[in-house]
């Protein structure tokens, strides 16, 4: 967990507005023996991390969160949409090997294959390939719909789902991509995917914000 580092003025700041708040700037820098302009950037950085909250000509005011709450409170407001990437996509009549070649020219771990419509029809990983790929067998003649994982066995997500709750899905399905895809009458539509590198790279933003 992101634990959010504060200095000991700034914890000062917050014990001074739990017991006066609501107070103004100008108080609680008379209290510290500070000039207001010597305090404007710590107000600044506990209102923008949701420490305190400030109303004109009445003050700032505690807001109640810890550090712990505050950081739940962002991961609640971080969605797929906001980090999803663009999906690699095959049809499913290509065969094992053009789908190995196709996952190292793209340098990704999921392709999801789809129908003569566009719909998302099943998902293949690296260990589905690596597992075609032992043996004799000539890759070039197998489709890839024999050894995909198939509908209506694959986890999907949509750009509206919170980052957290896809993470929570990769962990429990122990897999490294989910499809983002949007209904349609006949089936799912593949619009994006979230992979275990987005959700990295949107706690990482998130940890350096919290600093």
């Amino acid at each position: 967990m992101i634990k959010i580092e504060l200095s000991k003025r700034q914890e000062r700041i917050l014990q001074i507005v739990k017991q006066d708040g609501p107070i103004t700037g100008e108080h609680i820098a008379d209290q510290l023996n500070l000039t207001r302009a010597t305090l404007r950037p710590d107000l600044a950085i506990l209102t923008m991390a949701g420490f305190l909250d400030a109303r004109p000509r009445v003050g700032y005011f505690y807001t109640g969160k810890s550090g712990t709450q505050l950081l739940t409170d962002s991961l609640n407001h971080i969605y797929v949409k906001d980090y999803q990437s663009i999906p690699v996509v095959v049809d499913e009549s290509i065969s094992v090997y053009d789908a190995i070649v196709t996952m190292f020219l793209e340098d990704v771990g999921t392709l999801f294959v789809v129908d003569k419509h566009a719909l998302l029809v099943g998902v293949l990983s690296r260990k589905d390939l690596l597992r075609a790929s032992i043996g004799k067998q000539e890759l070039t003649t197998i489709p890839v719909n024999i050894i995909m994982t198939r509908m209506p066995n694959i986890t999907v997500c949509t750009r509206e789902d919170l980052l957290i709750d896809v993470a929570k899905k990769l962990i429990e399905k122990q897999i490294d991509a989910l499809p983002v895809v949007k209904e349609t009458e006949k089936g799912f539509e593949v619009t994006g995917r979230v992979t275990k590198s987005n959700i990295t790279k949107a706690f990482l933003e998130l940890a350096e914000e919290s600093y």
